[in-house]
């Protein structure tokens, strides 16, 4: 091998590394913001929520830095088999961390009207989901980082418990709003804001999907049972407020 090839090689590993480092650190910068916007939502806080909301500036940009980084290993050279793997996958993982960053964004902007409202007890269950959202994507990103296909697959297969803490929550929220329609303000704010955490759900196995293939080569087709039983859901008849 000659060395101005060993030194291209060298350069492209180099550069690589420093993406999936990029990338690591902007999903980082995501799950902190879904932890983020579910505090401000506790605390009620207008000011905090504005914070969450313009730091998604920054996850954008960094999203904006992958894609040219992207093009400058594709410069370094033309990648073959599970190196342009290795390269799509980067960039589609950064455009799913991106989705995550405007969804927790948009919780936060939604817990400036509903500060306005009487607290319900439902909000609590927002926690739960939170939680699940921000820990399946910290799970991927170290899968990622690791190149861990199992991991991945482990982080594709566990969104069920996302998907069945969402839809238990939409129900507590419709019987909520059935039993005092004085709640309907509030928990229709919360309903959009548990959509936006399940979606963020839904971005993580994307992610999960995109590791998965580029260490094996294999699509993740395994079948998965889809646990959110809200796509057509029944409304009930909400009363007069």
């Amino acid at each position: 091998m000659g060395t101005n090839q060993e030194h291209t090689i060298r350069s492209y590993d180099t550069e690589l590394a420093r993406l999936t480092a990029e990338i690591v650190r902007m999903g980082e910068l995501a799950a902190a913001q879904i932890e983020a916007a579910i505090d401000v939502v506790e605390r009620r806080d207008e000011r905090a929520a504005m914070r969450v909301v313009d730091n998604d500036d920054a996850i954008d940009a960094l999203e904006q830095e992958t894609s040219h980084d992207v093009v400058t290993l594709l410069e370094l050279r033309s990648p073959m088999a599970r190196d342009l793997r290795e390269v799509f996958a980067a960039l589609r993982i950064a455009a799913d961390i991106e989705r995550i960053g405007d969804y927790a964004a948009n919780v936060a902007k939604r817990s400036i009207p509903l500060s306005m409202t009487a607290p319900v007890a439902p909000a609590r269950g927002l926690r739960r989901l939170s939680e699940l959202a921000a820990a399946a994507v910290r799970k991927v990103l170290d899968a990622y980082r690791t190149r861990d296909a199992q991991k991945a697959h482990e982080v594709w297969d566990e969104d069920v418990r996302l998907d069945e803490a969402y839809s238990g929550l939409f129900r507590e929220l419709l019987t909520y709003m059935m039993e005092d329609p004085r709640s309907i303000t509030a928990c229709t704010h919360l309903l959009f804001m548990a959509k936006n955490i399940e979606r963020i759900g839904d971005h993580a196995t994307n992610i999960a999907e995109n590791v998965w293939f580029a260490v094996t080569g294999e699509p993740l087709q395994a079948p998965r049972k889809k646990g959110d039983e809200t796509a057509q859901p029944v409304m009930p008849h909400l009363g007069n407020p």
